[in-house]
């Protein structure tokens, strides 16, 4: 679990302490340098589906799931993703990709006129599901690694995958709590979700 305020170096990387560690992913390229990071982007991730705690998240952002490890995995093979954030159950963070890079966690996406939304945001996974409660950690890590991004980058807003991926996907779902977090990271109404903000 993080317990102290995140610090975002110069590079785009967290520094390394107590709950925080680096796992660099191949699967990530340069951004457009007229790109402003402007959005934050929340999904949810579990591998299998609804069990927690293992490697294979990692694994399927380092190109190294087993495919034969579980049926659902057959389902990944040669799928090439990333996000620059993993939040666990236990609030600790992996980071795979640097802030400055652009990394493969929206797809095909829009927001406000624009597409691609890889192009101009940072992606952050939870670990959970739509319909289980997340952990208080995990609230609390990211109240606390938003206001790292946001002294660094221009974020403007905040969405889940579902507002900028809606029929596609579907998270962080109905059991993430929009309010607390938006009250703990302190976003304005205006920078939430329309469907959020009270």
């Amino acid at each position: 679990m993080h317990t102290a305020a995140f610090t975002l170096g110069p590079e785009g990387w967290l520094a390394l302490e107590t709950g925080v560690t680096h796992q660099p992913s191949p699967n990530y390229d340069r951004r457009s340098p007229a790109a402003p990071i402007d959005l934050l982007v929340l999904h949810n991730i579990s591998l299998p589906p609804g069990q927690f705690g293992g490697p294979e998240v990692a694994q399927l952002f380092l190109n190294q799931l087993p495919v034969t490890g579980h049926p659902f995995f057959a389902q990944l093979q040669g799928l090439r993703v990333s996000s620059h954030f993993f939040v666990r159950r236990d609030g600790s963070v992996i980071q795979f990709v640097s802030t400055l890079d652009r990394a493969w966690h929206a797809g095909v996406s829009f927001y406000e006129g624009r597409t691609r939304c890889n192009d101009f945001s940072i992606g952050i996974e939870i670990e959970g599901t739509d319909d289980l409660p997340y952990e208080e950690a995990q609230y609390q890590t990211l109240a606390q690694l938003t206001a790292a991004l946001r002294a660094h980058h221009p974020l403007r807003a905040v969405r889940g995958h579902e507002h900028i991926a809606p029929v596609r996907k579907t998270d962080p779902g109905p059991a993430f709590n929009w309010q607390r977090y938006a009250r703990e990271a302190i976003w304005l109404p205006h920078q939430l979700p329309e469907s959020q903000r009270p």
